[in-house]
């Protein structure tokens, strides 16, 4: 089968591997969607924490089983996603009911080897069914989980205001799982075109220029003088992150999705004062594909709308480094497998 392997920092090269053979406790998919996220870029560039070349580059995905291990629920043919965390079952996070920060979990795509291949073997429990939607939907039910996960993990609630930071794919995700929970939304960005993009796709009330425009006051006015109660980060940019600490409302809950390499600062007073929680927001749960995907039947949201790009799978390597570029416009480039 053919394969795409990231050989280092801003190389791609097609190969030729072994079709994977069937094996206990695992199911083969033959591979028709693939989401290129910010991890997948990420790597690219050679800035992407927990990883190493050469690898295959790839975890949101979806495809058809085409070979199980005969004592599973998901039939040949069938349509499905999973769930690209691969966990030990044992572990102290796993034991208490988050696999998703499992001590040594495997990521599909960043720890081992991931989805830009003809097929894939996963383990049988990460199988998730694809329940009538198309492949298109099921490859963007990753990426919308782990702004749902991070919506959970705050705790938002109806008539929360929360301000998410990053308008890329994930930030987009989770502006609409907050907007399901009953919050009011505010996004912050740079970006013109992506703000432009929170109002008019998926419905976003307040959006916010952090280059052109007095954030602080901004959001002073929009929460009449509270700030936001909940602020979750979307981006991975370091300054962006430090300058959020500022925005919380006392009492307030600041959530990171993103992720970088550097430390992160603050002024403990002001934090203090504010009696201010901080968590991280890592992966996703099977729950939170199980949301995702009921939010996606009953049109809660409509993740086709995020795919500005499409390309074949032979295009992938050539288009590649285009979609790092801001004035291209990407959101979300989608890779199909025929």
């Amino acid at each position: 089968m053919k394969t795409l392997v990231c050989t280092t920092p801003g190389e791609f090269s097609y190969q030729e591997s072994e079709k994977p053979t069937q094996s206990p406790g695992h199911t083969i998919i033959k591979i028709k969607r693939i989401g290129i996220c910010g991890t997948d870029l990420h790597a690219f560039e050679g800035t992407q924490p927990f990883f190493s070349y050469p690898r295959i580059l790839g975890h949101e995905l979806a495809g058809e089983v085409v070979d199980n291990d005969n004592s599973s629920e998901f039939g040949v043919g069938e349509a499905v996603t999973f769930v690209p965390y691969f966990n030990c079952g044992k572990c102290i996070a796993c034991r208490a009911g988050k696999p998703n920060c499992c001590t040594s979990i495997q990521v599909s795509g960043v720890h081992i080897d991931g989805g830009m291949s003809e097929y894939i073997s996963v383990p049988t429990y990460s199988l998730v069914h694809g329940d009538g939607l198309s492949f298109d939907e099921l490859a963007l039910v990753e990426p919308l989980a782990i702004g749902a996960h991070g919506v959970r993990r705050a705790g938002v609630k109806s008539g929360d205001f929360v301000l998410v930071v990053g308008a890329g794919p994930i930030g987009l995700g989770t502006m609409e799982f907050a907007r399901i929970a009953g919050a009011t939304v505010i996004a912050l960005d740079v970006n013109d075109a992506r703000l432009a993009f929170c109002t008019d796709k998926i419905g976003v009330t307040y959006t916010i220029n952090a280059l052109t425009e007095n954030v602080t006051e901004r959001l002073s006015e929009i929460t009449k003088g509270d700030m936001p109660m909940i602020i979750i980060d979307a981006t991975g940019n370091l300054r962006a992150i430090n300058t959020a600490f500022t925005y919380l409302a006392h009492g307030g809950t600041y959530v990171l999705i993103g992720l970088q390499k550097g430390e992160i600062s603050f002024s403990h007073p002001e934090f203090h004062k504010r009696e201010a929680t901080l968590m991280s927001s890592r992966n996703a749960t099977r729950q939170d594909f199980e949301h995702v995907i009921d939010s996606m039947k009953n049109r809660l949201v409509e993740p086709t709308t995020y795919i500005t790009h499409r390309v074949k799978f032979g295009e992938v390597a050539d288009q590649f480094e285009s979609w790092l570029d801001p004035k291209n416009g990407v959101i979300k480039a989608m890779v199909s497998i025929d």
